[in-house]
């Protein structure tokens, strides 16, 4: 016992003193790495998955934020189309209650209806994000339609396309109002009840008049494409393609009841 330990010990001095055994510890550690490496790779993976899982799940939620404020941003950009600033100056000016910005919700496209006479589709939200029978829905481009059946967490959607769907409209040029019916997939809306001598043109964009309390104002249904004169009809035949992306647009905006401000009248004597 007395021999071996005398034998670390002048071992352990050659090797602090003189780095006597260096060659050897480094072989021993070239040895050993690989080892070490397989010892810590369980860890290491576990820790690797954790990291590549957390941040792409940090990447969904921010495409997802992204994404929901590019529609609302393009939502806000067609206001500006159907002059929403001006009408709101002169309502303050009268005195009276002025719509703030819309509020919105952001739905996905769960299934497409397929039947082939009626144009629906279904959504993610319902009842439980206060979803209500009735209420608008839009695209980033225009509007698509309108919900017409709310269940707890889904809601069904009616398309501009069906034939048992209208709008009112107006022309953003000049003003002129009418009412835009579906016809059916792939086909073109149909600008109802003008007459030959109504002041419409190719390319004019109608959006929504406000009429019927439905839509609010302002937001694009579609373009004029095509205007005939039937001989013995009392009304043009009125082409109009649709502003937003019912075939391909996934996400949807569900435009919620607009909140007011009151805004007192002016007091006699402009104070």
């Amino acid at each position: 016992m007395l021999l071996a330990l005398l034998a670390s010990l002048a071992l352990f001095f050659l090797d602090s003193r003189l780095n006597y055994f260096s060659s050897i510890r480094s072989v021993l550690s070239t040895i050993v790495y690989p080892i070490q490496v397989i010892a810590s790779l369980p860890s290491d993976v576990s820790t690797w998955t954790n990291d590549f899982f957390q941040d792409r799940e940090q990447l969904r939620e921010k495409k997802t934020a992204l994404e929901a404020e590019i529609l609302l941003n393009n939502i806000r950009l067609q206001k500006l189309q159907s002059l929403e600033q001006e009408n709101i100056r002169l309502r303050e000016l009268l005195g009276s209650s002025f719509r703030l910005h819309e509020r919105v919700l952001v739905a996905e496209l769960l299934t497409i209806d397929l039947d082939p006479f009626s144009q629906k589709v279904i959504i993610n939200k319902g009842q439980r994000y206060g979803v209500f029978s009735g209420q608008p829905v839009l695209d980033a481009t225009g509007v698509m339609g309108q919900v017409t059946q709310v269940d707890i967490l889904s809601s069904r959607v009616i398309l501009l396309t069906d034939p048992s769907h209208g709008v009112p409209v107006q022309s953003n040029r000049n003003g002129l109002r009418a009412v835009v019916t579906g016809r059916g997939l792939g086909q073109y809306l149909q600008l109802e009840h003008l007459p030959h001598n109504a002041d419409i043109r190719e390319g004019d964009l109608l959006v929504t008049s406000g009429l019927g309390g439905r839509f609010p104002v302002g937001y694009p249904v579609g373009t004029v494409v095509s205007i005939n004169f039937p001989q013995g009809k009392a009304f043009a035949d009125i082409k109009v393609k649709p502003a937003a992306q019912l075939e391909t647009s996934r996400e949807v905006l569900l435009v919620l009841p607009p909140t007011y401000i009151e805004v007192a009248p002016l007091a006699e004597g402009g104070e």
